[in-house]
């Protein structure tokens, strides 16, 4: 009795909801009024896309001309690569973002300025202190090579004399680790800076540079610590020894900071350190 209930219910359903769906199916079909059939056939004037065909051709080389292209195209491909990191270690860059990271973990900040940002303003700040260089480079190498007027060596040495002058500006008071390399070379002492190789006052520099660097950074954590040292020995005496103190002289630190206007001191300091 049940089943034929069920039966007449979904026969009397169909009966009063098929004129709908045959309306709107009718309607569908003509949806919307009035517009016209589309057409997917593809006209005779179109065209298929062209894929170039690139290929790549390895062949001996026949003279000692094209072994000295290809050994001369590969340097100039890895000197390219070492780019960044040369214009890195042969600035000021070093020390800037080696110091500003000094400042950052002397006021206990984890995550704020982020790495990113601290190296942003180390490379603008080198841009800035190292704006004269790169216009000596350019009014002395990029120029001329690119007017025709000298070749790609003769720039190479154009651009090479003001990077070298700086550097040598910078450890004019400090020459031991010239010193120190040029004897682990077997080189004589050099009577003139012109006598340093490139490739021995490039190292000198970058340990210089470590060594300033890793100075400014303890001058800076003398102060903090101070505070850190006072503040753990209040909480001492107070007796809330499972309190970090750190918790507490961060906000402490950062007032400290602001007031001596900390931010516009560094970078001051650094920008003397560089520019005599």
């Amino acid at each position: 009795m049940k089943t034929l209930k069920k039966i007449l219910l979904l026969s009397f359903l169909l009966s009063v909801t098929s004129p709908f769906f045959a309306q709107a199916s009718g309607q569908n079909q003509n949806f919307p009024q009035g517009a016209a059939r589309g057409r997917t056939e593809m006209t005779n004037n179109a065209r298929q896309p062209l894929v170039p065909n690139v290929a790549v051709q390895i062949t001996e080389p026949r003279s000692g001309q094209e072994v000295a292209f290809s050994v001369r195209l590969l340097l100039l491909l890895t000197i390219l690569t070492l780019a960044p990191s040369i214009l890195i270690l042969s600035t000021c860059f070093l020390r800037f973002s080696i110091v500003l990271d000094f400042i950052k973990r002397a006021l206990s900040l984890q995550q704020v300025p982020p790495t990113s940002v601290l190296n942003g303003i180390a490379f603008f700040m080198t841009i800035f202190a190292m704006w004269p260089v790169f216009s000596r480079v350019y009014d002395r190498a990029y120029k001329p090579m690119s007017d025709g007027q000298i070749g790609i060596e003769e720039a190479y040495r154009q651009a090479e004399e003001p990077i070298r002058e700086f550097m040598f500006v910078q450890m004019e008071k400090d020459t031991s680790y010239i010193s120190m390399f040029m004897n682990m070379a077997h080189l004589e002492k050099p009577n003139t800076p012109a006598d340093v190789p490139t490739y021995i006052l490039i190292p000198s520099y970058i340990l210089h540079e470590l060594t300033v660097a890793f100075k400014i950074g303890v001058l800076l954590y003398i102060p903090f610590i101070i505070v850190d040292m006072v503040v753990a020995s209040i909480l001492m005496a107070m007796g809330m020894m499972m309190l970090p103190p750190v918790q507490i002289s961060m906000p402490f630190k950062l007032i400290l900071f602001v007031l001596v206007d900390g931010w516009g001191l560094l970078t001051q300091q650094l920008f003397v350190s560089v520019i005599h």
